[in-house]
């Protein structure tokens, strides 16, 4: 890994090297790639058991005190304050501008205790950004040290119980403390059950001792995450989502209730009245090719006669779906579910058709 001595490695770098990854640099991080079972296997042992995945790059921040709803609805696009206990929403830091400086999930732990669960490359950003704000709130602040894993898969309840944890009270979008220092949620970024669990490190190297012995669980590495992530239709910061990127564009309204679209308070909320008022220019969308040619980020399309109508921002091939699958920004008159496109592909056009999302069905335990 010559050139990536300045990446930052995982408190448990040893594990997965031990269990042979091939690490590679991801928002500054050194991070499993993949294992020796590879992208393929890896990605169809999590549709179909448990996939275990290392996300400890990623930030969770204790935002605490009387003001702690009050400086979170200030943030974010969000009534923390409604949130009932245990609940998790998604939601967003946005700039002035309504652009996304990072997408979030916020859990209420209590009547004045929230999770914020942050991004690997905008965490020292988000930081700086909830403390500069924290100011004119009375509301701590807590970057937490913690390892964080990901149990995703149909059998990641049973792998879970079968390990000690307590997961029945846990449905789709809420988080519990089930013990000193920790944080389980029950969400997901495969469109499958998972549950994310936060914990210190000899916590988290006594519960890999029985994850790993079990025969249903495997590790998996950032290169399935991405093509199970993309077959659900979900969004990678930097990819999907950025700071010239607005909700409304990005199709995730539905994240902001409707009351604050007209009466929130929160950083960017003139910006993204005025673009709900005159209507985005662009839509995020789903993007299927024709034949079996994967279409990667930052290709741009055009329209039947040549002219430029979006990019893809995320693209490649889905193994559980069999075909190529991609998402990007297109014009939002031909936004709709099979408007065919062209993509450029090294100078030869490749058809594609806007789809819907996710293409493989989201499989959340929603109670």
């Amino acid at each position: 890994m010559a050139g990536d001595e300045h990446l930052k490695t995982l408190p448990l770098e040893d594990v997965h090297k031990a269990a042979g990854a091939r690490f590679g640099g991801f928002a500054g991080w050194s991070m499993p790639l993949t294992y020796p079972a590879g992208v393929m296997k890896e990605h169809q042992h999590c549709r179909e058991h448990v996939g275990l995945f290392d996300i400890s790059h990623m930030k969770l921040f204790l935002v605490t005190g009387p003001g702690a709803a009050a400086l979170i609805d200030r943030a974010c696009p969000i009534d923390a304050g409604a949130l009932e206990q245990s609940q998790s929403k998604l939601t967003f830091f946005l700039n002035d501008q309504a652009g996304i400086r990072d997408d979030l999930i916020v859990t209420r732990l209590g009547d004045e205790r929230f999770m914020v669960v942050a991004n690997a490359g905008n965490a020292a950003a988000d930081e700086a950004h909830l403390k500069s704000l924290a100011k004119d709130f009375d509301a701590e602040v807590e970057p937490l040290d913690r390892v964080f894993l990901a149990v995703q898969g149909p059998e990641a309840a049973e792998v879970l119980r079968a390990a000690g944890l307590d997961v029945d009270a846990l449905t789709f979008m809420h988080g519990v403390e089930p013990r000193a220092n920790w944080f389980m949620s029950r969400s997901g970024y495969t469109g499958e059950d998972g549950f994310e669990i936060g914990l210190p490190e000899k916590d988290a190297r006594e519960l890999l001792a029985k994850l790993t012995g079990d025969e249903r669980v495997q590790w998996i590495g950032l290169a399935a995450r991405d093509s199970l992530r993309l077959e659900a239709g979900l969004c990678l910061h930097g990819q999907d989502l950025s700071p010239e990127t607005d909700p409304a564009s990005a199709a995730l309204m539905w994240a902001i209730p409707k009351e604050l679209r007209a009466s929130g308070t929160f950083v960017g909320a003139d910006a993204l009245r005025a673009i709900l008022e005159k209507g985005p220019a662009t839509k995020r969308v789903g993007l299927k090719p024709e034949g079996r040619q994967p279409v990667r980020a930052g290709t741009k399309l055009t329209d039947a006669d040549g002219n430029p109508a979006g990019e893809v921002t995320s693209g490649g091939f889905g193994p559980s779906v069999g075909y190529p699958v991609a998402m990007g920004y297109v014009s939002t008159p031909l936004a709709k579910a099979g408007t065919k496109l062209f993509a450029d592909v090294r100078g030869t056009k490749v058809p594609v058709d806007v789809a819907a999302l996710p293409f493989s069905p989201h499989r959340y335990h929603k109670g």
